[in-house]
This record gives structure tokens, C-alpha cells and sequence, in this order.
């Protein structure tokens, strides 16, 4: 490697926004970052030429992922003072499943004049809620045909996956779904748009897509790849063929050269042609190498809008409730595992909007409360249920309301059941022969809330590390930028080597637990418990409720 500054860029494309840094490869210092809202935010009333969108929905704009990548990454290298042919590798982060359906040269099908008033032909974001009955029949057809992938997925497809939003488009938009000759996730559209694009130049021969996607969200294996032909036939006859006709693409692992930056694309980003791209990763997933961790056996909660929590071990269990076991799907040489909750960040922003008030006012108020909220406990499947029970019919409740009720009992006691889902998660992975050793806390919310994060800390009777950059999923996917240039550009060897030398926990935060809070807490997770029963009464209700929405 000639001397000088190095750097590689790490895209983050979050639920809201889409963040890029730019790292020092010699010591993971990110000397420059921007952050740009989507123009369009979450679509999920009406889509921008004004239809109106059901209940459930949830989609996004493919321009605005180019364009306002374009505006925050010439924003962070510009603030970092770099120059283009200092920059040696990308790497690319996205929620998932986020996932949409493309014509043959890459063209978003609702960027057609005929398509662009349907709602299926847009992209879903991660949580489209809308294929309910689809993620019923696919669990159904799997499980009365005892297909071995589904125990590698804790026994149940989630609502949020790849299949239950395709064959919800085919049921509901069936001329949407005939004229789809891609279906891919958004990451690996993305990845396709730098190195082959931007469309419509794109060839379904340089479509790379990602182990990560395709293990956790498309029940793919390296051994057996997607499911078979006969099991989407007995889903849905014209859903039969649709690996074959409709998911054209080579499978890679993040880290690995998915190609380089094109010509079109660098025009785009302001950058040099032929930078090395990494494959896609999913956006939490890149929060593990993002906190310093290549071994086994740490469990990294990336906590947002939702959660994302994973586990790296050298055993391959098949866990009731996870959201799946991959075999180096995050990281090579180990069995990754992913579990997670479906509103965290969301659910408190919900009701700081509903109370009128703020998070500061509301985390304030609720520091002087004990644990237990005077009485008052939330069950916290605002978005369903993802792990362990991967339910999305299921809702949130508070119980102990009373006429003296504050706000901040109700707002403590929604950061407090989270904290439980957690540890259920943790107890689960455990009770199938997991080692959790260590737990690190990365995603927007554990440096906003000291509060919650000493609750956790308490609940799960843990000590708790915080990654050392505040932007752990944007640097884990600089990391892998990094890998995909190779060791000739960058000197290291190995992903290992890489986050070693990019990537680390502070030495200066860290939450203890009270073991007086954490003796309360073992009280109220058996409360907690009790009312999250999959079978109870709390979880009928829920479900008898969804038929008068």
C-alpha cells in the first residue's frame, strides 16, 4: 500500500434516512459523515401521485436512495477533506427485508408510467406489514410438507421475509407480478446500481446478491440453496418457478467483491471509477464488525427504530423463535445468528407523540421511577412480535393503568419490556445450547438513553459495552469496503484483521447492574412472562382485535 491517507465508505440505508462515513482504513477513524433524510420519507399513506395505501404499509422510493446517497456522500467527504483517489473500497449497509421488483436492466417497476399508481409495484421497506395471510399460508405449506429449512428459522417464516411480500403482490397485483422480471432486495439493487448501473444500464448477468439477504430473509442455504420448486408450487401454482425466472444473480458474502464503482455511478457519487464495492449486508448485521467484534459468542444488540440482535457461535443449533441460523452469514467461519424485536425506537416515539411530549422531558421524569413503574407494565409488540415468537398479528398493551397514571410510569414501563423481550431472546438461545457471554449495544438509542441502558443492564443481570463509534452499522460496512479492496490496497488479510485494526468498544462508558433493580426486575419478567404467554389470554385478544381493524 503507497503512502499516505487511505479511506474507505461505508453506506448506511436506514428506515429513514441513509448515513455515509468515511473511514481511516489504518485505524477506523471516520474523518468524515453526513446523514440525509429520504425526500420522501416512509410512504405509508398515499404513495407520491396520491392513491392512498391500506393499513400495514410501509414502502419507500427507489430515487431517493441513489439521490440522497448522492447528496450525503459528496456532504461527508467533503467534510473530511478527502479526495476521490484516496478512497480504496465502499461497502453498503440496508435494512432488510427491503425488497422490490425490478425490470431485466435494473428499472424499479414503479418508476413505469403504467405501474407507478400501484402500490405492490414499490419497494416494501422491512416492516411492510401487508402480507399477513401470505406469511400465514407459506408457514402453513412449510410445515404440513415438514420442509427441513424452516427449523433453521426457529420454525416459522417471518411477516417481514422476501417470499410473503412476493406472493402477496402475486394475489394482489397479479399483472405487477407477471411483469417483474427481477425480484431482489434492496441492498443488492443497490450494490447492482453502482457497480453495473444506475438503470436502465444494468445486466441480470452482473447482479451479485448477498448471503446475508438470501440466508435471513430468503431461507437460502449455501448447502441447498432456496427452497424447491415443489414447495412454491404448493404455495401458489404460478409462484412455482419463481427462483428460477424471476431471482436471476450470484450469491456472494459481504466482504466480498461484488464488482467496482462504474462510470455512470461515480458521475453520480462524485467519486473515481473502479472502486471495489462490497456485497450488500444487512444494516444491523454490520453493526457486529462495527463494535469491534470478529469471535464468538457476544451477542450485539443494534437498537433503532427496531432491534436487530446478533450472536456469532461455532455450533449450528436449531433455536425455536430465531429469525435464523446462516452458516458465515455474518461473519466467515461461524454460524451466525439473528434475532430481533419489531418496535423499539418506534414504539416510544409513538407514545412521546400520542402523550404530546419529548424523549428528554420523558426519559427525565422516568430516571426517578423505580423499576416497575408504580404499578404499570407494557407489553412491547407495537409491530407484532418478531423473536421468539415471530407473530405479526400480535399488538402492545399497558396494564396497571389507573386515574393517576403519569406518563413517564407509562414510558419507563415500555423501555422496561423491551428490556424483557431481550432477555427472553437471550434465555432462549441459552436454553438450546448457546453460549452469551457479552453483551455490546450499538444503533441510535443506546447513546441518546443512559436510562434505558442501565435498565437493560438490570434486566439481563449483564454488563453492557458500547461500541467506540456512534455510527457502528456505517463503519461495519466501511470495514467490509475495505476487505472487498483487498489486501494489496489495504495490507489486511482477513475480516478479522480488518476490525482489529478499524473497529472497537469505549473504555469510557460501560453499565454495571444494580443488583437491588435487577432482584425487582427477576419479579416483573415473570409478570412479563405470564402476559406474553403465546397461548394466554392477553395473546387471543390481540389476535380476535386484528378483525376489526
Amino acid at each position: 500500500m503507497s503512502e499516505g491517507n487511505h479511506y474507505s465508505i461505508g453506506f448506511d440505508f436506514g428506515t429513514e434516512s441513509v448515513r455515509v462515513i468515511v473511514a481511516n482504513i489504518a485505524n477506523g477513524t471516520v474523518v468524515g459523515h453526513a446523514d440525509e433524510k429520504y425526500s420522501h420519507g416512509v410512504i405509508d399513506r398515499e404513495l407520491p401521485n396520491g392513491p392512498k395505501l391500506p393499513s400495514d404499509y410501509a414502502l419507500q422510493h427507489p430515487q431517493d436512495w441513489l439521490m440522497n446517497l448522492a447528496q450525503a456522500c459528496d456532504s461527508a467527504m467533503k467534510s473530511g477533506k478527502c479526495k476521490a483517489e484516496e478512497i480504496v473500497g465502499i461497502g453498503v449497509a440496508f435494512t432488510s427485508c427491503t425488497m422490490l421488483p425490478t425490470m431485466a436492466d435494473g428499472t424499479p417497476l414503479c418508476m413505469s408510467p403504467i405501474f407507478c399508481d400501484v402500490p405492490q409495484a414499490w419497494p416494501k421497506l422491512w416492516k411492510h406489514h401487508g402480507a399477513k395471510r401470505q406469511t400465514d399460508r407459506i408457514n402453513e405449506v412449510a410445515r404440513h410438507r415438514r420442509e427441513d429449512w424452516l427449523s433453521r428459522y426457529g420454525g416459522t417464516v417471518g411477516l417481514e421475509w422476501f417470499f410473503p411480500k412476493i406472493l402477496e403482490t402475486l394475489e394482489e397485483s397479479p399483472q405487477v407480478y407477471r411483469a417483474a422480471e427481477v425480484w431482489l432486495e434492496a441492498g443488492d439493487w443497490l450494490v447492482w446500481q453502482l457497480t453495473d448501473g444506475p438503470w436502465p444500464l444494468c445486466q441480470c448477468r452482473n447482479l451479485v446478491r448477498s448471503t446475508c439477504q438470501a440466508g435471513y430473509k430468503g431461507c437460502w442455504s449455501k448447502r441447498d440453496g432456496f427452497p424447491s420448486r415443489n414447495f412454491f408450487s404448493a404455495v401458489h401454482p404460478q409462484l412455482a418457478d419463481v427462483v428460477a425466472e424471476k431471482m436471476p444473480g450470484r450469491i456472494m458474502a459481504p466482504g466480498q467483491r461484488a464488482g467496482v464503482l462504474s462510470a455512470k455511478a461515480s458521475e453520480l457519487l462524485n467519486l473515481r471509477p473502479g472502486i471495489p464495492v462490497s456485497t450488500a449486508i444487512i444494516d444491523a448485521h454490520a453493526g457486529l464488525p462495527g463494535s469491534g467484534v470478529y469471535g464468538n459468542d457476544t451477542l450485539v444488540m443494534v437498537i433503532g427504530t427496531s432491534s436487530c440482535h446478533m450472536l456469532n457461535s461455532a455450533h449450528e443449533r436449531r433455536v425455536p423463535g430465531i429469525a435464523g441460523v446462516v452458516g458465515d452469514g455474518i461473519l466467515p467461519g461461524s454460524f451466525g445468528y439473528e434475532t430481533g424485536q419489531a418496535s423499539v425506537g418506534d414504539a416510544l416515539a409513538w407514545l412521546v407523540r400520542a402523550l404530546g411530549s419529548s424523549h428528554q422531558r420523558m426519559n427525565e421524569a422516568a430516571a426517578a421511577l423505580r423499576p416497575g413503574c408504580r404499578g404499570v407494565l407494557a407489553v412491547d409488540w407495537l409491530n407484532g412480535c418478531r423473536t421468539p415468537l415471530m407473530d405479526g398479528w400480535l399488538s402492545g398493551a399497558f396494564v396497571g393503568i389507573s386515574l393517576t397514571t403519569q406518563p413517564e410510569q407509562m414510558y419507563r414501563a415500555l423501555m422496561e419490556a423491551t428490556a424483557f423481550g431481550v432477555r427472553w431472546i437471550v434465555e432462549s438461545l441459552r436454553e438450546n445450547g448457546l453460549a452469551v457471554n457479552n453483551f455490546i449495544a450499538g444503533g441510535g438509542l443506546p447513546v441518546k438513553s443512559p436510562l434505558m441502558m442501565q435498565i437493560y443492564a438490570d434486566v439481563l443481570k449483564a454488563r453492557i459495552t458500547l461500541p467506540e463509534s456512534d455510527q457502528s452499522v456505517a463503519l461495519g460496512a466501511a470495514i467490509l469496503g475495505c476487505i472487498a479492496a483487498g489486501a494489496k490496497l489495504t495490507g489486511y488479510k482477513s475480516i478479522a484483521d480488518a476490525i482489529r485494526a478499524m473497529a472497537r468498544q469505549r473504555l469510557d462508558v460501560a453499565y454495571e447492574p444494580d443488583v437491588a433493580n435487577a432482584q425487582q426486575y427477576d419479579n416483573l419478567y415473570a409478570l412479563y412472562r405470564k402476559m406474553t404467554d403465546a397461548n394466554g389470554v392477553i395473546a387471543g385478544v390481540m389476535h380476535s382485535l386484528r378483525s376489526f381493524t
